[in-house]
């Protein structure tokens, strides 16, 4: 039997009991051990924002689609997409996965779960290491697709606006490809703990003067943008050199006041890239993939060159999962990676 949680409505969850079924040929049975809750694309499906919720996303066209039936309807059962498990059972035909293995991957906020032997292979968790760097597959993965996408080169001064959990993971990254870096967050807890886990400087926003001030008033070779905050994307513009590149990460809701395109951004010639898990940086899908940019954010944690443990500050038991949705939608203060346990 799985404990399932569900999405009914905005702000609406609940809990199923799933039974059981018999594994098929070429299947795994795990039991989540530990799942992250995202702050990004999963609150905004909480909240009822996500803009896959109002309206179709025409895949064919790669367009959003008014008025018609929205992609994503309620109830919603794939809340979570940050999971660490053990295989306790194994299907017929599956001689190579032993139970006791611990898999990390997608299977959503939920007790236990059928998954193909295919991805407990591929998604094997590095023997000895801490199960817990598994809950950073996904978003430690959009992380490091951001950083290829920005193109960082040895030496460059790199600018990260927002120091939530993904901003925290792009300050890491960024600095492990030879960046001097810049975090910028309006929260001096935020700005505190990138400290601690080794950003070069940290500065409250707006950053656009003091930027240009460090760098002799040119600004940053690169500046990413985390938060989703229409402001830091304008700072971020603001801050950035000339013909230089500003990478948006964030997940903007709705339409963005303020946003004035006409002044740095067309004086400047600004180069503005979306970058976000969907899809591989273009110039390298060849040889990426999302498997290996998973693997990759779970190996760089058990290599000691990702420190993203610090960055779980909120834990719960599954049974307490909608408290602890309540407190992260609330922005509940000191709160960065929240996880709940099974």
């Amino acid at each position: 039997m799985s404990l399932d949680l569900v999405l009914a409505g905005p702000r609406q969850l609940a809990f199923e009991k799933v039974a059981d079924r018999p594994l098929a040929d070429g299947e795994v049975r795990v039991r989540t051990l530990f799942s992250g809750i995202s702050a990004g694309t999963e609150l905004t499906q909480y909240r009822g924002t996500n803009p896959f919720m109002d309206r179709r996303f025409d895949e064919s066209r790669r367009l959003f689609v008014p008025g018609e039936q929205p992609s994503w309807t309620y109830p919603i059962r794939t809340l979570g997409y940050e999971e660490v498990g053990e295989v306790v059972e194994v299907g017929p035909g599956v001689e190579d996965i032993a139970p006791g293995s611990q898999v990390f991957g997608t299977w959503n906020h939920r007790s236990h779960a059928v998954i193909p032997a295919e991805m407990a292979r591929e998604r094997a968790m590095p023997p000895g290491a801490d199960p817990r760097i598994g809950i950073f597959s996904h978003i430690g993965a959009v992380a490091l697709n951001g950083v290829h996408d920005a193109r960082i080169r040895l030496g460059d001064t790199v600018a990260v606006f927002g120091l939530g959990v993904l901003g925290q993971i792009v300050v890491q990254a960024a600095r492990a490809s030879g960046a001097t870096v810049i975090g910028i967050d309006p929260d001096p807890a935020r700005r505190a703990m990138a400290a601690i886990l080794g950003v070069h400087h940290t500065l409250a926003s707006p950053a656009a003067d003091a930027i240009k001030d460090m760098t002799g008033g040119k600004g940053a070779d690169i500046c990413i943008e985390v938060s989703g905050a229409a402001p830091a994307l304008a700072d971020a513009i603001r801050s950035v050199a000339y013909a230089s590149r500003v990478v948006a990460m964030g997940f903007y809701q709705g339409e963005i006041a303020g946003l004035r395109l006409g002044d740095e951004f067309h004086h400047n010639r600004i180069e503005l890239i979306s970058s976000q898990i969907s899809g591989v940086a273009p110039a390298a899908s060849h040889r990426w993939s999302k498997p290996r940019l998973w693997r990759t954010a779970v190996q760089l944690q058990h290599d000691r060159m990702l420190d993203l443990l610090p960055l779980i500050t909120h834990t719960a038991p599954f049974q307490e999962a909608p408290t602890l949705f309540e407190q992260l939608d609330a922005g509940a203060p000191g709160m960065l990676q929240t996880m709940l346990v099974f």
